[in-house]
């Protein structure tokens, strides 16, 4: 396919987003349908996507914390200390959805994916609230706390202008790993496997060594493990038990039974400098997305972290793309049949939208080889329009230009 067609194509792609997403009704983004995704540029794989909501109401996320309790009854000795001092976490659920409710269930929605108990997903209210950007004076960070060894341990990136801790799709990959590992290992004993995570795996098998118990069934009160290792488990019930118990009130449940965005991950495009305005550019809310991904320091995207994953809330345009026009208006063969993407982020990434065309600066060593597979562009087209031929020999200081102009005369290069 030639470039001049690829970008027809991606035009077409970015049209049909809009276009297709208004004319659907609702309940249309609900289904998750599997269809085949064609290869948009050289090299693509053929693969498939679903098709997912852009939002989903407060209530359904709650009904999937329930479903996925370990313990769905209140146990009778419930710490009454551990529930007055988080008795302001179903209220803040209910008037503060658009914060905590998304990023909620996210989490509970990354649980149930290996089945492992919603119980977990009560954690981030105990180390942080719930904020992805929390920082302890002792060390700890972002939803899960960790502090910068266990990260690196777990394989969380931190270097300087950017922490992983503060990133909730890296940092809660990370916990979900951790959590399956110490679940395996605890016999899938949730309250083991919280005490693993709060005091070391070691610990705990060293005080059902000591107790002469076995993990299958263990009696964890009853172990010799820190106060503050066996009040983590007593939080957690009492936090259950708020949970379930809001959820017998009518007037809670009508009150998180509104819409609220479903968040996703998507890649940071090579072109990326700062997440507010890649945010802006393609349709996001700015300072939602700066509230979901603190760990790039003041917003700024070095070039080592292009190419991370971040957190945005779902968009029409990232649920559904559609090409509308024949077959072979839009770059199709006969007989494929229409895109849909989960996350067309990629597609229209490279393609700047208004915004001022992208240069880059040649270091030492680079060609217009590597520097065309750097930006995602065609490798003739940028020499084209920079006045190059095949054989040039690109300098260190020359300034390429990477993205054409609409009716630019093709640039020449000192």
């Amino acid at each position: 396919m030639t470039t001049q067609r690829k970008r027809g194509v991606r035009a077409m792609a970015a049209a049909a987003l809009v276009t297709l997403a208004s004319a659907l009704p609702a309940s249309a983004a609900a289904p998750m349908l599997a269809v085949q995704l064609p290869a948009i540029a050289e090299g693509a794989v053929r693969t498939t996507e679903a098709l997912q909501p852009v939002t989903r109401s407060g209530r359904e996320i709650y009904t999937s914390f329930r479903r996925g309790l370990s313990d769905g009854q209140c146990p009778a000795d419930t710490s009454d200390r551990w529930r007055k001092h988080f008795a302001h976490v179903p209220g803040d659920l209910a008037s503060r959805p658009e914060r905590l409710l998304p990023l909620f269930g996210y989490v509970v929605d990354s649980l149930r994916e290996y089945h492992l108990p919603s119980e977990y997903a009560l954690i981030p209210f105990v180390e942080s609230g719930y904020r992805p950007g929390a920082r302890s004076p002792s060390g700890p960070a972002g939803l899960w706390q960790f502090i910068a060894v266990t990260a690196r341990n777990h394989e969380i990136t931190i270097r300087p202008g950017y922490d992983g801790r503060l990133s909730p799709v890296e940092s809660t990959s990370a916990a979900v790993r951790y959590l399956r590992t110490l679940h395996g290992m605890f016999a899938g004993d949730w309250r083991l496997a919280v005490m693993g995570y709060n005091a070391g795996e070691y610990r705990i098998f060293g005080a059902l060594r000591k107790a002469g118990q076995r993990a299958m069934d263990a009696e964890p009160d009853q172990l010799a493990v820190p106060g503050i290792t066996r009040a983590y488990v007593r939080k957690l019930q009492a936090l259950a038990c708020l949970l379930v118990e809001a959820g017998e009130d009518p007037e809670w449940l009508e009150a998180i039974d509104q819409p609220v965005p479903v968040l996703t991950s998507t890649t940071l495009p090579s072109h990326a400098r700062r997440i507010d305005r890649w945010a802006a550019r393609n349709g996001h809310d700015p300072a939602l997305v700066r509230h979901f991904n603190p760990a790039f320091a003041e917003g700024r995207v070095d070039r080592a972290d292009r190419g991370v994953e971040i957190m945005v809330p779902a968009r029409p345009r990232d649920a559904l793309v559609a090409f509308q026009q024949a077959p072979a208006a839009s770059g199709l063969a006969d007989g494929e049949r229409p895109v849909f993407l989960a996350d067309a982020t990629g597609l229209l990434a490279d393609e700047p939208a208004g915004g001022p065309t992208r240069t880059h600066t040649v270091a030492r060593g680079e060609s217009a080889w590597s520097i065309a597979r750097h930006y995602g562009v065609d490798m003739a087209g940028l020499l084209r329009r920079n006045g190059l031929e095949r054989d040039a020999v690109l300098h260190p200081g020359m300034e390429l230009r990477i993205d054409p102009g609409p009716g630019d005369a093709p640039a020449v290069a000192n």
